[in-house]
């Protein structure tokens, strides 16, 4: 039997969870917030020793990575386990001033929330010794409950215009896809890293734009950046301040698998049929 612990049953956590065990794994969760059918994170242990797969979604904060933090040893003496899986950021790789990374570039990240990535993401390295460990990178993530729509329907949506300035996106559903095909593998120990962007970085406004389309209602209005950026609050700053478009080529060929939801347009559009 396979066993999968996942460190932290939220949006991208719970869709890699239902596919885990639709795929025959035994799936054990933490939370710590008491959300049902989950485990507390303080008391993770007898599920971590039985773990042959090891997920971590929870972000690092100003005191690092909260699992290494609690779990680090247990981690290291887990008897059956064999792959850890990382949810990372893009952020990692810094401001590229509009130009493309790919899975061999190396990180410069130019924010303190992209060294915490990155100094987490080599703690976690350092188990790759004796089992798989596979840094996920993901871009800005979307799916049904989180997306254009929501903005739109709510009044809150945004149309700023910053021409040149692209950035990739992934769907809820491909991040599930490419877990379960790493966690499917069979690999020796090592650290692999796996990009996870559609293939067609967009601008901020076209994307909202082909959101209001698909609902039938009219666009924001456009905003210009520059006029807009002294009101800003510095979490907008700081994602404005970077510009990079982010390749997942060599990601897909190593899994074996194509995205779902290569772009936007049929990411949003998937989001609609759903509901979202």
């Amino acid at each position: 039997m396979t066993s999968l612990l996942i460190f932290g049953l939220g949006y991208c956590g719970s869709a890699v969870a239902e596919a885990a065990r639709l795929a025959g794994f035994a799936v054990t969760a933490t939370s710590r917030s008491g959300a049902p059918g989950c485990i507390p994170f303080d008391r993770a242990a007898p599920a971590l020793a039985a773990a042959t797969h090891v997920l971590v979604t929870a972000a690092p904060d100003s005191a690092g990575d909260p699992t290494l933090a609690r779990y680090s040893a247990a981690i290291e003496a887990a008897p059956a386990l064999r792959w850890i899986g990382y949810l990372s950021s893009t952020v990692v790789y810094g401001d590229r001033g509009g130009g493309w990374v790919d899975e061999d570039t190396l990180p410069a990240p130019s924010q303190d929330r992209g060294w915490r990535r990155l100094a987490a993401e080599q703690a976690w390295s350092r188990f790759g010794d004796r089992v798989a460990v596979d840094l996920f990178r993901l871009a800005g993530i979307y799916g049904p409950g989180r997306s254009s729509f929501d903005d739109l329907r709510a009044g809150r949506a945004r149309r700023m215009v910053k021409p040149g300035h692209r950035f990739g996106r992934v769907h809820r559903d491909d991040i599930a896809a490419a877990v379960l095909a790493a966690m499917r593998q069979e690999r020796a120990h090592g650290v692999r890293v796996l990009n996870l962007a559609d293939d067609e970085p967009a601008e901020s406004a076209v994307v909202v734009g082909e959101a209001a389309a698909l609902l039938g209602v009219p666009p924001p209005p456009e905003i210009d950046f520059a006029a807009a950026l002294p009101g800003m609050s510095p979490m907008a700053r700081s994602f404005w301040a970077e510009n990079r478009q982010v390749a997942s080529r060599k990601t897909q060929a190593a899994l074996g698998l194509k995205w779902g939801f290569p772009s936007y347009r049929e990411g949003l559009r998937a989001v609609l049929a759903e509901g979202g």
